[in-house]
């Protein structure tokens, strides 16, 4: 099924789509799902940005030259308030976020301090679009792409093209629009599992076990186009040249940020801010289906860096046993436009514990009632489901291993004279115990995101499998 397609039950229920219409307006989904209805803005119209313009477009070989800070040094002060449009504000931040992470780790060392003629800009930009001020999951894929063929879908990843990357490699074009692939694929099980949170509360099994069965199918779609991975993006050239300049700035101390950067106002204004970089965590479309279907996460993550505002300003919260503060993917919706955060909470409240709390709630009652045989296909549905989502986490996992645990074992002569995430996380890797036995110490192993990679994902997946285990 086309994520453009119309659904059967949009026709038969005519006051559910008037009502799904408007609460994609309102949180501002579309037809693409959480992407934009049509392909992102390739240039601000408005030719007093021509100077932005001009260095995005000469990023990665600036990166390359070494020339990068001085020519961000000296770019004029611009301001944001001659944007109109979403798509302007959308194509400004992707603009400033890429060379806001070229300025930090475009250098033999990273730079701690950001300097006023992107800070001032960046800021108001990020805190018009409810973001924080660093490159967010939102400006590298969801609003960083072109399509050569729209009448086909975002989903087709043979049409679609990253915008902007920051090594001008077509690794990093085709790892960023493989996310783009996915979120457009998924798109369209936004509004069928929409349709059965009404269903379920009218008892109305047969339709929720329909739209159970159509999200195995999508997530099986979007594990295909995962493993797609694979075609176009070398793991090595992943793992020390891309990862290395998307890198936040939450938990890079060894990497060189002890302190996170200085966001430079001017005038003696400013203010350190610890933020995750982008990342996959940061995806609308995986929360909403952990939502609908009731998967509880607890993970943190390493611990928690202190909490943003939608400006970047922190808040200290902590992350440990009994601490009442959120999880890392409760977190990183502070990462997410603003819209579609709200969205996600709004889901969390029309069917609060999901459809896991609804099948518990049949198994314990099935022992004195029985069950009908819709109830019993629709739990059947659901722990199909979640097998396939934690077959997809799995398959994450897999993509982990091969992108960044195995190069981390082979350092590139090419970039060790950098310090950024590739060589702090080689330098981290291994304890004395971890090299006697030859083995990676992965809870030093980091991502862009900040968090310690392979504990997280694999507690990811187990409370995948632990939202299935009802019935034991």
């Amino acid at each position: 099924m086309s994520p453009c397609e119309v659904l059967p039950f949009q026709s038969e229920d005519a006051a559910f789509h008037g009502r799904l219409l408007a609460l994609f307006a309102e949180f501002a989904i579309t037809s693409h799902g959480f992407l934009p209805e049509e392909t992102p803005l390739e240039r601000l119209p408005d030719p007093y940005y021509a100077p932005w313009e001009c260095l995005i477009r000469r990023l990665p070989a600036s990166i390359e030259a070494h020339t990068i800070r001085a020519e961000i040094d000296a770019l004029p002060m611009l301001s944001a308030d001659r944007l109109s449009t979403v798509a302007e504000w959308r194509r400004a931040c992707v603009i400033l976020a890429f060379i806001a992470h070229g300025y930090i780790w475009g250098g033999d060392h990273p730079s701690e301090i950001l300097p006023p003629v992107i800070t001032v800009p960046l800021l108001r930009v990020c805190s018009r679009l409810g973001l924080p001020p660093v490159a967010t999951f939102a400006s590298l894929n969801l609003w960083n792409f072109r399509s050569a063929s729209p009448t086909l879908g975002f989903s087709s990843l043979d049409t679609i093209h990253a915008l902007h990357t920051i090594t001008g490699t077509e690794d990093e074009s085709w790892f960023l629009m493989v996310s783009v692939a996915i979120e457009a694929q998924g798109a369209y099980i936004i509004p069928v599992m929409l349709h059965a949170l009404e269903a379920i509360q009218q008892d109305d099994y047969p339709t929720v076990t329909r739209a159970l069965n159509e999200m195995s199918r999508c997530i099986g779609k979007i594990a295909a186009l995962l493993e797609r991975m694979y075609e176009k993006c070398n793991p090595g050239v992943f793992y020390h040249r891309v990862r290395t300049l998307l890198a936040g700035s939450w938990n890079m101390a060894a990497a060189g940020l002890p302190r996170g950067v200085f966001y430079d106002e001017g005038n003696g204004n400013g203010q350190w801010r610890q933020l995750r970089g982008g990342s996959n965590g940061q995806s609308s479309l995986i929360q909403f289906i952990d939502i609908v279907l009731g998967v509880q996460h607890s993970s943190c993550g390493n611990s928690r860096p202190e909490k943003v505002t939608a400006a970047g300003q922190s808040r200290s919260a902590n992350c440990s046993a009994g601490a009442a503060a959120a999880g890392f993917h409760e977190e990183v919706r502070e990462y997410m436009p603003e819209a579609h955060r709200r969205f996600l909470e709004h889901v969390s409240r029309i069917l609060p514990g999901g459809i896991r709390k609804v099948v518990a709630d049949m198994h314990l009652a099935a022992a004195e009632n029985g069950i009908t045989s819709d109830q019993l296909e629709m739990q059947n549905a659901f722990q199909g489901t979640i097998k396939a989502l934690a077959g997809l986490r799995n398959k994450h996992l897999q993509i982990v291993a091969r992108y960044i645990i195995i190069p981390a074992r082979q350092p590139n002569d090419a970039v060790t004279k950098r310090v950024n995430l590739a060589t702090a996380s080689s330098s981290k890797r291994t304890c004395p115990m971890a090299a006697a036995g030859g083995q990676l110490a992965e809870l030093e192993l980091t991502g862009t995101g900040g968090t310690a990679l392979l504990p997280f994902l694999k507690q990811t997946r187990d409370e995948t499998l632990i939202a299935g285990a009802i019935f034991f």
